[in-house]
């Protein structure tokens, strides 16, 4: 029998605890039953629940199981027992996630009510509503240009797209076959296999000045799995760099090609750079957390150069 995964075993366990509790007391047998699973992988499973409950994890602050007389039962702390409190940023923060929601384009242009309702009743208890209501822009994308690359991808129709180069900081127009439209980290993005370049190009929808549907059909791949924002490319030049706690971040969203443990939590990595301008954003992003080690024929001496000229926080020991 194959062993359950942390996820499975985790997924059948907020199945159990619920039941239990509304069943007050069931006879372990029923439950094994419902479950589908033995009595000692259920006994497994409730134990991990004696190590669950919220700070300082003292007992009053922690869930009970009690096993007797061949029943169960399942008792949450006081702490759960009380009325959820959102503090004001997290209250904020909420209604900023379910604007960005509502924003965003859907079939038949309908909105979810339910949601907008609910939105609206937070906000006025946030003091956040009438004319102080919070608008959240996603990605800045053009409503015409996000609808006009959904509607190519579900057609599989190729696009002419007028798009800003940012690496290149230049504007030209490209045929593409649009695959995929999404959004990630504030940004929608376009999958695309671009015909300028015949290779697969990710661009970013808000630099797209303008899009223009065309009559050539073309046959979409199969699953493209996931897709991340960024992918170097085995020819792009390599930067070292030794990233403070405050750019650790750096390693977590970005392809790399291993980290060394400098002591002091500081992180030297190796990543490969695409352009000097994607670099000079990284570089400004991190500030004085991140410190140029070394670089592929001056590309990041030459970018933190730029940097530290105007802003004085990045250094270079290149």
């Amino acid at each position: 029998m194959t062993r359950p995964s942390s996820a499975q075993r985790l997924a059948r366990l907020l199945a159990i605890v619920p039941w239990v509790v509304a069943h007050d007391g069931p006879r372990v047998s029923e439950v094994c039953e419902r479950f589908r699973i033995s009595e000692r992988e259920l006994i497994a499973d409730l134990n991990l629940l004696f190590m669950c409950g919220v700070y300082p994890y003292t007992p009053d602050a922690l869930i009970e199981v009690d096993l007797e007389g061949g029943r169960v039962w399942v008792r949450f702390a006081e702490w759960f027992r009380r009325p959820l409190r959102l503090s004001a940023p997290e209250g904020l923060a909420l209604v900023a996630a379910a604007r960005a929601i509502l924003g965003m384009p859907v079939a038949g242009n309908e909105k979810p009510s339910a949601l907008a309702s609910a939105v609206s009743k937070l906000e006025t208890v946030l003091g956040a509503g009438g004319d102080d209501q919070l608008e959240i822009e996603l990605g800045a994308a053009s409503p015409d240009v996000l609808g006009a690359l959904q509607a190519a991808v579900g057609e599989s129709r190729k696009v002419l797209v007028d798009y800003y180069s940012f690496g290149r900081d230049e504007t030209g127009t490209r045929v593409v076959r649009p695959w995929r439209v999404f959004s990630s980290e504030g940004h929608w993005y376009l999958l695309a296999w671009c015909e300028k370049v015949q290779a697969k190009r990710l661009f970013r929808v808000d630099r797209a000045r303008s899009v223009t549907l065309l009559d050539d059909h073309f046959e979409p791949p199969g699953d493209l799995g996931p897709v991340p924002v960024y992918e170097s490319r085995s020819d792009d030049p390599v930067v070292t760099l030794d990233l403070a706690p405050g750019a650790h971040w750096v390693v977590e969203r970005y392809p790399h090609e291993g980290t060394v443990d400098m002591g002091e939590g500081v992180l030297r990595t190796r990543l490969r750079v695409s352009s000097k301008a994607w670099l000079e954003r990284l570089l400004l992003r991190a500030g004085p957390s991140a410190t140029v080690v070394s670089g592929a024929d001056g590309v990041a001496a030459g970018a933190a150069r730029r940097i530290l000229a105007t802003y004085g926080h990045v250094t270079s020991r290149e």
